[in-house]
């Protein structure tokens, strides 16, 4: 982190996963969500999916700034603000699966893991708020499965941390972690924001 000027950060996601991976990264943040209807924004190929909607999140929160500022000019001294907005999609046999809509689908996503594969495609996308300045990228990772007993995934769907994310996959979570076989690609990737492309961006903001 040498040589980069002071700055503010803006994590535009309510996830806790993305929260834990910035703040494993070192960086000191605040938190501003968007409340866009994800579902009317459709694009057939998932890349540009969580590039779309990465840039309706950065857009819907920008705008909720500038009316609560009232005043959204940036003194020319004062340090830059950069906002960081992401969005993941599950792949599966080239359907894009998004947050299950029942304990149902949930099982169904699941099941359909168990001894399978799957791909996770997810966004960053950066925006200097002070220089207008905004760079977006995507990152895919290939994840392989041994066989999920059905238990494992009832109790998976009772907790109910699994209907709340991208195709109801948590891979670094307990119960289900010993039936990955193998991750081609970074965990934090699958877990909402790739560490390593997320310092890159916030440093070309810069």
């Amino acid at each position: 982190m040498d040589a980069i000027p002071s700055f503010k950060l803006i994590l535009g996601s309510a996830s806790f996963s993305r929260r834990k991976i910035l703040e494993e990264m070192g960086y000191e943040f605040t938190i501003s969500t968007a409340d866009i209807d994800e579902k009317s924004i459709r694009e057939e190929k998932p890349e540009d999916l969580v590039m779309t909607l990465a840039e309706a999140k950065a857009d819907a929160i920008i705008a909720n700034l500038r009316t609560t500022t009232m005043n959204n000019q940036q003194d020319k001294d004062e340090e830059p603000t950069i906002l960081v907005a992401a969005d993941t999609v599950v792949v599966y046999e080239g359907a894009i699966r998004e947050k299950p809509a029942s304990k149902e689908e949930a099982w169904e996503f699941i099941k359909g893991y168990s001894g399978g594969h799957a791909a996770t495609v997810g966004s960053v996308l950066v925006t200097n708020l002070k220089t207008g300045f905004r760079k977006g990228e995507w990152d895919r990772v290939e994840i392989y499965f041994h066989e999920i007993p059905d238990e494992v995934i009832e109790k998976l769907i009772e907790e109910g941390i699994v209907l709340r994310v991208a195709g109801g996959l948590i891979i670094e979570h307990p119960l289900l972690l010993p039936y990955i076989k193998e991750v081609v690609g970074t965990t934090d990737s699958v877990m909402g924001l790739p560490k390593a492309l997320t310092k890159k961006l916030i440093e070309e903001a810069l």
